[in-house]
């Protein structure tokens, strides 16, 4: 059971979560090797955009396709570039419970201004939920950073009960918020009616943000905000402060290329709409492949009056 200063560490390092985090793309020339001349114009981008933190090494940021020395080269260059301006998030996860403590441990040391891991849930083995609160355990065990837990069922296969949630929660100091993308609006209120003040929940699905914010959650960890920062951060800190009105409209604005971002599977539609603001190129590393003609064709129709404003 968290204790008193414990609470106060959660506290603490809960404020700069609140809001938008960008699960941030990594680049790729043509030749699919990683653009760092693209990655430093979409990093000044996010930071001129608003969000509040940048998530790196995430599904988004196609890090299952990098080697071990693009990674470092990747995480080296945020670091460099965003030269405090940001708070950075890394992702870290994996299905070795050994292997990834010992990558957070060896990350948190290299990257002392890290300021938090998310941390998927195991893929492919399909844990039950004691496995799931083990091995949440021992990575909370392997750091003093804080750790969001990430639920994401439609890509591990296995969910991360309320009661799993909340039991990590409660009982690691820690465990500091969980990134849902489980799609279950009534698990979702679970949570957020039984966690404590100390706990954040933040939306995985970028058309869930303003539902989730509505319910008590504390923001998203964003793909969409990628093309769109400015109006998406927007749109989460209208929801935060109460402003409803502004948040719907902004939110039904981004709706439709929400949609569009996901259609043929991420990053793919993203970053085609980020190409067409010349941001980037569309490229992915297989087995992803880039966004079809058709794809590019309706990205670009709703672009032009969303640029226009």
């Amino acid at each position: 059971m968290t204790t008193g200063s414990e609470l106060k560490y959660k506290i603490d390092h809960m404020q700069s979560l609140i809001g938008t985090g960008v699960a941030v793309v990594t680049p790729f020339a043509v030749n699919k090797e990683v653009d760092f001349p693209s990655l430093k114009k979409v990093i000044h981008h996010l930071i001129k955009g608003g969000v509040e933190y940048l998530v790196v090494m995430g599904t988004t940021g196609e890090a299952a396709t990098l080697s071990k020395a693009e990674e470092r080269k990747v995480i080296d260059f945020f670091f460099e570039e965003v030269e405090g301006k940001l708070p950075i998030v890394l992702g870290i996860g994996g299905n070795d419970t050994k292997r990834v403590g010992e990558k957070i441990t060896e990350f948190s040391g290299i990257y002392k201004e890290t300021e938090a891991i998310l941390s998927v849930s195991p893929y492919y083995n399909k844990p039950s939920q004691e496995g799931i609160y083990q091995h949440y355990a021992s990575l909370a065990s392997s750091t003093d950073l804080p750790l969001i837990l990430y639920n994401v069922p439609g890509r591990t296969s296995s969910n991360i009960s309320a009661e799993t949630t909340l039991k990590l929660a409660y009982d690691f100091a820690n465990v500091v918020a969980t990134k849902e993308a489980s799609g279950n609006i009534a698990q979702i209120m679970e949570i957020i009616k039984g966690k404590n003040e100390d706990f954040l929940v933040l939306s995985g699905d970028d058309n869930m943000s303003l539902p989730m914010i509505s319910l008590g959650g504390s923001g998203t960890i964003s793909v969409s905000a990628n093309a769109f920062p400015l109006r998406f951060s927007e749109m989460v800190r209208a929801a935060l402060n109460g402003d409803w009105a502004k948040a719907r409209e902004l939110n039904y604005q981004l709706l439709p290329m929400m949609k569009l971002h996901f259609q043929e599977g991420n990053p793919s539609g993203v970053k085609m709409a980020m190409a067409l603001q010349g941001l980037c190129e569309p490229q992915v590393r297989l087995p992803l492949v880039k966004a079809t003609e058709g794809l590019k064709a309706q990205i670009s129709a709703h672009l032009a009056p969303m640029i226009g404003k």
